[in-house]
């Protein structure tokens, strides 16, 4: 992990290492259900559709830009999201 002095400051709000570990027991559960989507494509369409519950996003996405619009939606739609330091460990995830 590249430490949190790097994490670029719009990736608010910003799980500690703790919950980082939470999230992902809880993302991998919900892949082992096939219940997951990866990406920001995905993301935008599952909040569009009223589908998503909650989301994830990694705060060392290059560039960051990218996903800045799904926390916007997702207040707009109520769904709870949550920025983790890093992406390293999702890219291990099999979806």
């Amino acid at each position: 992990m590249t430490g949190e002095a790097e994490v670029n400051p719009k990736a608010y709000p910003l799980a500690d290492a703790q919950l980082a570990i939470t999230i992902l027991d809880i993302v991998q559960e919900a892949a082992n259900y096939k219940q997951l989507k990866k990406g920001a494509n995905e993301a935008t369409k599952t909040l569009n559709r009223g589908v998503s519950e909650f989301v994830v996003m990694a705060a060392d996405a290059e560039p960051l830009e990218i996903i800045l619009h799904l926390p916007l939606l997702a207040e707009d739609k109520n769904v709870p999201y949550v920025f983790v330091p890093s992406q390293q460990a999702w890219e291990d995830l099999a979806v």
